[in-house]
């Protein structure tokens, strides 16, 4: 946990410092892919990690006077550390505002009038009526499950045709480009990591790159609206950003959308490099960061794998008697946690059934100290040989006696 932690820091800070440098290169569109750097660096403490070679442990013995050692479950009560139930409590009420905010826009949006969809219809130029709602807060995008257009009751007043087709495609352009489903997964990240500062310091810049994304990909597709579509922008109405809405002006963002509109955009070759740059650089970053962050030597799995609770086998009643003998190899999947996943009898192994038997059904119970990989746990595998072994040695065949004849008497 407290990787993945650092893995996301290291991410948010390396996007903070370079989105600025990356959207002048290469466009606002390129720009934004830099928001994928952080949940990829999230994602390397739990990608699989391939298990070591196999360990062999030293030998088991048992012998018919040997103890058995049990494991002793007294009353435990599991309680879970502070600083994770303040994280969880957290978490909650952060989901719960998400949750009540989102409830609240639903609860208050209404569908269209019929003279005011029917007017609409015809500046809308092939794109789905059926997504707007009636709204306040409007214009906006009010995300998940279903993303919904909102506008306000005197969006044809205050918008001429013109300004109305501009607005109506910024909205869908969100809606055709995902933005619904970033911004939800941006809401839901920050909840997670609502104690971190960087995360609140990256929400309002993810929501102003991503606008800027789309104002570029709507100006690359009308390019002769730059002045009309900055028109609009300086005319609008601004609203508070809140959770579960994008809304199409937020005051601060005013200034960062007009000088992106002023400035010359790169053009299609430039902006494929930078996709294809920034996602190299990326994978990079991955690549170099776990790297760097796991210092730690590896583990042998062969000293560091070890019994850490004792649980013998119990020496077969019928093997006692039959006199037998045996080593059973045993062939363990141990998990990250120490505990044997699975359990197999090598084909090595020649020994009685139930010498098998014993040694297979115990060793479930048994603990490991498992091996270790720059630094972390992994799965691994362990070969337990467990001997069966008599501590007297059985009596030995009766010699046959050879008939004995009495010699003749002189």
């Amino acid at each position: 946990m407290l990787a993945m932690l650092l893995y996301v820091t290291l991410g948010l800070a390396l996007v903070l410092v370079s989105r600025r440098p990356a959207r002048q290169l290469f466009g606002a569109g390129p720009a934004f892919t830099l928001w994928l750097l952080p949940p990829l660096l999230a994602m390397l403490p739990w990608l699989p990690v391939l298990p070591p070679a196999w360990a062999v442990t030293p030998t088991l013995l048992v012998l018919p006077t040997a103890p058995i050692f049990v494991a002793s479950a007294g009353p435990t009560v599991s309680i879970l550390p502070w600083p994770l139930l303040l994280w969880l409590a957290g978490t909650l009420c952060c989901l719960l505002r998400l949750v009540i905010h989102y409830g609240r826009l639903r609860q208050h949006s209404h569908r269209l009038p019929d003279a005011m969809y029917h007017t609409l219809k015809r500046d809308l130029d092939g794109m789905d009526p059926c997504r707007l709602r009636l709204h306040p807060a409007g214009p906006a995008v009010l995300w998940a499950p279903r993303s919904l257009v909102l506008l306000p009751a005197d969006f044809l007043e205050r918008f001429d045709a013109g300004e109305r087709r501009l607005v109506l495609q910024h909205e869908y352009t969100h809606l055709r480009r995902g933005d619904a489903l970033w911004s939800l997964l941006a809401e839901l990240g920050t909840a997670l990591l609502w104690f971190h500062p960087l995360a609140w310091l990256a929400l309002p810049r993810l929501r102003l790159d991503q606008e800027l994304a789309c104002d570029e990909h709507l100006l690359r597709q009308s390019p002769l609206d730059e002045t009309r579509y900055a028109h609009t922008l300086l005319h609008s109405t601004g609203v508070d950003a809140m959770p579960a809405l994008i809304p199409w002006l937020n005051r601060p963002q005013l200034k960062e959308r007009l000088s992106m509109i002023q400035r010359h955009r790169p053009g299609a070759l430039r902006r494929r490099i930078g996709f294809i740059g920034l996602t190299a650089v990326m994978a990079a970053c991955a690549f170099v960061t776990q790297a760097a962050v796991h210092t730690t030597p590896d583990q042998p799995a062969s000293s560091n794998l070890s019994f850490n609770a004792k649980i013998n086998p119990r020496y077969p009643a019928d093997a006692l008697k039959n006199h037998q003998q045996g080593t059973v190899i045993l062939d363990v999947l141990v998990g990250a946690d120490g505990k044997p996943r699975e359990v197999k009898v090598n084909p090595a192994t020649q020994a009685a059934p139930s010498l098998v038997k014993a040694a297979s059904d115990v060793a479930m119970q048994w603990r490991f100290n498992p091996a270790t990989k720059n630094g972390k746990r992994i799965q691994s595998y362990a070969r337990v040989p467990v001997n069966f072994e008599m501590d007297t040695p059985p009596p030995a065949p009766p010699v046959p006696s050879v008939p004995h004849t009495p010699s003749a008497a002189p």
